[in-house]
């Protein structure tokens, strides 16, 4: 076990180097907070999508599209969702720690984190159907998200549906699949040059975004970190993974697609979080103090996890 253990380790290591590597060129003012605000917004809006036209693009979609994966992962963050609001009942009692406690037990940062993972564990080939279910998920976070900072305020009114509805139909990852749609099915054929120039977008995606996210750290602020920051990542890279992880395996899942979905349960709490906790009035630090712990500790918990699953071959 000692050998998949080094091996897992060798393989999630590089993931969290290049977000070491962030914290590096901060901490040397070799980029500030606009260089990392910035990126950040390339890497969502442009880097991102490029990735996954690029994967759906040259897959068949009849084949990634997989429909009980799909289903699993929106089921599964749904549970993780109404689990993380009970447990919030017990670790938290102003409202503005609820939400954030909520949000930081059940978001993941799949989008970065569990991408490069995944692509460094199992190859480029399994990029198409896991950016398939980032972009299926990643709108029911947002969704969610909002639910969980404002409900905890009695202020269900300020929830604009139509609003939300319309930023998960103009999501940026949800627009790529219906882009990449045509060439996966064989419809249209992409021009080489603009294969080409996707395929540089999408390589520096996840590079990119991983140094950011070293940047925005700030490991200062764990001296000062709660009982409820470290309990809310206990849930997030620890309780969540177990449990949802086993359940997938009764459910049949195995090989690259239950690798997708630990990933997916066991990846850090999302960078996100922080920035709409800030935007709707909770807790900012108990936001921050999440992220980091999450971050930090995942590289032990991903590595152990795989090397259990890797173990006993399920994967």
């Amino acid at each position: 076990m000692i050998e998949q253990f080094l091996f897992s380790l060798g393989v999630i290591g590089p993931v969290f180097l290049l977000i070491l590597l962030g914290i590096i060129v901060k901490v040397l003012g070799i980029v500030d907070q606009d260089f990392v605000t910035k990126s950040s917004k390339f890497v969502f809006k442009i880097s991102l999508p490029a990735l996954l036209i690029n994967k759906l693009a040259s897959a068949d979609f009849g084949q990634v599209f997989d429909v009980e994966i799909i289903y699993f992962a929106l089921i599964t963050t749904v549970m993780q969702f109404g689990l993380s609001w009970i447990a919030s009942m017990y670790f938290t009692k102003l409202p503005e720690d609820r939400g954030v406690f909520i949000q930081g037990s059940f978001r993941s940062n799949y989008a970065i984190v569990g991408l490069a993972v995944l692509s460094n564990y199992f190859g480029n080939g399994v990029l198409g159907k896991a950016t398939l279910v980032l972009a299926f998920v990643m709108p029911l976070y947002n969704l969610l998200g909002v639910v969980s900072l404002v409900l905890p305020h009695q202020r269900i009114r300020e929830i604009n549906f139509l609003n939300i509805l319309k930023e998960i139909m103009m999501n940026p990852l949800v627009l790529s699949v219906f882009i990449a749609m045509p060439f996966s099915y064989g419809v249209i054929e992409m021009p080489v040059v603009v294969d080409k120039t996707i395929l540089y977008l999408s390589n520096i995606a996840l590079p990119l975004a991983l140094i950011g996210i070293g940047a925005t750290l700030n490991l200062e602020s764990l001296k000062a970190a709660s009982i409820m920051s470290f309990t809310a990542s206990g849930i997030k890279i620890v309780i969540f993974p177990l449990i949802f992880s086993i359940i997938a395996i009764y459910w049949g899942f195995s090989g690259a697609d239950l690798g997708i979905l630990f990933v997916l349960f066991g990846s850090p709490t999302a960078i996100a979080s922080f920035i709409m906790a800030d935007a709707m009035k909770g807790n900012r630090m108990l936001a921050g103090d999440i992220i980091i712990i999450s971050s930090v500790l995942s590289v032990l918990t991903l590595s152990i996890g795989f090397t259990f699953l890797n173990y006993y071959g399920y994967i």
